[in-house]
C-alpha cells in the first residue's frame, strides 16, 4: 500500500473541515476496487445501505440537477487495514536469523562459482555399461566392483543413456510380481528394455538429465532438486564431432561433503537446530520389523517414493533401515525367491564396510549435521527420541534443498 492508500484525502473524513461540503454529496467521488486493500479505483454507485442516525445524509438537491450517489474512500475502513497490517508486521530478524542466512547465502556463492568439475576428486574409476548389456549381466557387474549406480552409454546413437540404478531393479522386480508368467524372460532382457518395463508397471520414468562439467556447481543442484534426482552425469560435447562423453557421475552426497569440507567456515554459522529449520518428514511415516519381507519393504518404497524405510521394534526404537541398494544382493544371480527373506537376513548380505545408519535429534543444530558429513558417509539421518524412538527422516534432499531455498523461495 503506497502513501496515498494509506492515508485518506481530507474530503474523506466527515465533519474535518466544516467549510467542506459532505463527502457523500461530492458529485464525483472513487471508491477503491476490492475493498481497502485494493489498489484501483472505479466510479459508480455504492450498494444500498440501510440509513442510521450516524450516518450523513445527502442534501436534497432540484430533480434536474440531481446527480447518482457516491461513496467515498472511507477512513475507518482505511484504519481497520492499518491496525490488521500492524498487527501482522513480520518481526525483525534475529541475530541467529541474520547469522543463518550470512553463511546459506556465502554457501550459494561458493557453488555460484564453482564448477561441477571441481567436485570430483583427483582420480576416480568410471564405469559406463552398455544398453545392449543383459540385465543380469549388469547386476553382477555393480556387485562385483561395489557400486550401487552407473551411466548407460547407447552404442548405436553414441549419446549418453541415462543412468542404471537401484530403482531400476526394484521396478524389474514389481514387473516380476505383476507378470509372473513372463519370469523365464527375465534374464533375456536388457538394459535397453528398463523403458519398457517402467510403462508395463506404470512407473513414472526419472528425467535423464545431465549437465557440462564447467557448468557452476549451483545448476547442478538446481537440475538435482527439480528432477528429484540423487545423482547427476557430467557429459561433455566434443565441438567438432558432435559425440557426447560421459566425465563422471556427482551426488548429493559428493556434493555436500565438498560444501562441508571446503565452507567449514560458513557451515559453523548455520546454528539452527532441526526443529527450527523444519528439515525432514516427520508424518506418515513409512516402517517395517526385521521379520518383515524384503518384498513388503518394496512395496513400501515403491507406493512412498522412497528410497528407505526404517526398521523399528514393537515399541518403535529405530534399529536399521532398509534401503533400496539393499535389494541388489538379493537378486544376485536371479535368485528372486530370496525376496520372500526377512529385511534382518537381507541387511546380513551388505558389504563389511556399509556405514550404517545416522541419527540425531530435533535439538541438533545443522552446523554438527555439516561435520557429521564432513567426517562420514551419511545418505540420511534418522531423527529419534530421547528414547530411541522414531521421529523423522531427514534425506539428503532436504539438507540441499534447505541450503538453496530457503529465504528465496
Amino acid at each position: 500500500m503506497d502513501d496515498k492508500d494509506s492515508i485518506p484525502p481530507p474530503s474523506a473524513v466527515p465533519g474535518d473541515n466544516p467549510a467542506l461540503p459532505s463527502a457523500e454529496a461530492q458529485p464525483t467521488s472513487r471508491e477503491p476496487v476490492g475493498g481497502a486493500d485494493g489498489g484501483g479505483t472505479v466510479v459508480g454507485p455504492p450498494a444500498p445501505e440501510p440509513s442510521t442516525s450516524h450516518q450523513l445524509q445527502p442534501r436534497e438537491q432540484p430533480s434536474s440537477s440531481r446527480v447518482p450517489r457516491f461513496a467515498a474512500p472511507s477512513s475507518y475502513l482505511r484504519f481497520k487495514t492499518g491496525q490488521s497490517m500492524a498487527s501482522t508486521a513480520v518481526a525483525p530478524p534475529s541475530p541467529l536469523d541474520k547469522e543463518q542466512r550470512l553463511g546459506l547465502s556465502a554457501i550459494r556463492e561458493f557453488l555460484k562459482v564453482r564448477t561441477s568439475y571441481d567436485v570430483l576428486p583427483l582420480s576416480f574409476r568410471l564405469i559406463v555399461l552398455d544398453t545392449d548389456l543383459l540385465i543380469k549381466k549388469s547386476l553382477n557387474i555393480l556387485i562385483q566392483n561395489s557400486i550401487v549406480s552407473a551411466p548407460l552409454w547407447d552404442s548405436e546413437t553414441s549419446r549418453f543413456a541415462g543412468i542404471l540404478t537401484a530403482t531400476d531393479y526394484i521396478n524389474v522386480i514389481q514387473y516380476y510380481c505383476q507378470f509372473p508368467d513372463e519370469m523365464s524372460k527375465l534374464d533375456q532382457f536388457r538394459l535397453s528394455s528398463l523403458r519398457d518395463i517402467e510403462k508395463a508397471i506404470g512407473a513414472i520414468p526419472i528425467e535423464t538429465v545431465s549437465v557440462h562439467p564447467s557448468q557452476p556447481l549451483y545448476e547442478a543442484c538446481r537440475r538435482m532438486l527439480k528432477t528429484r534426482a540423487r545423482r547427476i552425469p557430467l557429459v561433455d560435447l566434443d565441438d567438432e564431432t558432435g559425440r557426447e562423453t560421459v566425465i563422471s557421475v556427482i551426488t548429493q552426497y559428493r556434493i555436500l561433503k565438498f560444501i562441508a569440507v571446503n565452507n567449514e567456515h560458513n557451515t559453523v554459522l548455520l546454528k539452527k537446530c532441526v526443529r527450527e529449520t523444519n528439515l525432514g518428514t516427520y508424518d506418515n511415516l513409512a516402517t517395517v520389523y526385521m521379520h518383515s519381507t524384503v518384498l513388503d519393504a518394496i512395496h513400501m518404497m515403491v507406493d512412498r517414493n522412497i528410497s528407505c524405510v526404517p526398521i523399528v521394534d514393537a515399541d518403535n526404537r529405530v534399529l536399521n533401515a532398509f534401503e533400496a541398494v539393499d535389494v541388489i544382493p538379493c537378486i544376485k544371480g536371479g535368485a528372486y525367491e530370496e525376496l520372500d527373506g526377512s529385511v534382518g537376513d537381507a541387511l546380513c548380505r551388505r558389504p563389511d564396510d556399509s556405514p550404517g545408519i545416522y541419527t540425531c535429534c530435533e535439538g541438533d543444530r545443522l552446523d554438527s549435521i555439516f561435520d557429521t558429513i564432513r567426517k562420514s558417509r551419511v545418505h540420511r539421518l534418522i531423527v529419534v527420541d530421547d528414547e530411541n524412538k522414531l521421529k523423522g527422516v531427514i534425506s539428503l534432499s532436504d539438507i540441499l534443498k534447505y541450503v538453496l531455498l530457503y529465504g528465496e523461495e
